[in-house]
């Protein structure tokens, strides 16, 4: 796992500290897991988005683009956009280029979230919502998980606007994932930005 530092919970060792205290600084480690995929791109680590800049990205977009979708629940959406890569806390940013199936990266980035939970009231409500969204169980979390793939599509736009790199292939990987038309002329509206 390519991190900025490490885990701040490893300091915590051996220190009687509240629940609160010691899952705060384990959230505290997504902002300074990378986004792998960007690094595998060359964008230098100084510019790189962290897992919290995309899950805060991917929870505004929710907020913003939910008085298009008034059927989802706007409070589950944002649960699960919030939580979505929670699991990345101890797993890291997972990619393709890791050769690691989508069993086990669940595995592992569930094995992450159950730790980070442990001493925590409602755990298992957390845990369901994750699974929820793993697993597509909702038309919030299928909102969630388009909103995702269209997030890292307009990050790679910004990135290549702003001379980086050439970033096309994760405009192409998002219009194959988003499906809801809404969403759709919104990645429309990127291709421009690619193409020119």
């Amino acid at each position: 796992m390519r991190t900025k530092a490490e885990n701040p919970a490893s300091l915590l060792a051996g220190k009687p500290v509240s629940a609160i205290v010691r899952l705060y600084f384990d959230l505290a480690h997504l902002k300074q897991v990378y986004r792998r995929g960007w690094l595998e791109r060359d964008i230098p680590p100084e510019r790189c988005e962290s897992v919290a800049e995309h899950s805060y990205a991917v929870a505004i977009l929710a907020l913003l683009l939910s008085d298009h979708f008034p059927h989802l629940d706007l409070l589950r959406v944002l649960e699960l956009a919030l939580l979505h890569d929670f699991g990345e806390i101890d797993a890291g940013d997972i990619t393709p280029a890791d050769g690691v199936s989508r069993e086990e990266k669940q595995r592992r980035e569930l094995a992450s979230l159950r730790r980070v939970l442990e001493q925590w009231p409602g755990r298992d409500r957390y845990l369901a919502l994750y699974d929820e969204y793993l697993q597509g169980k909702s038309a919030e979390a299928e909102f969630v998980h388009q909103l995702e793939k269209l997030e890292m599509a307009l990050q790679a736009a910004v990135y290549q606007r702003q001379g980086l790199a050439v970033l096309g292939e994760f405009l192409a990987s998002a219009e194959q994932a988003v499906e809801d038309d809404r969403l759709k002329l919104v990645l429309a509206d990127l291709r421009q930005l690619f193409e020119e």
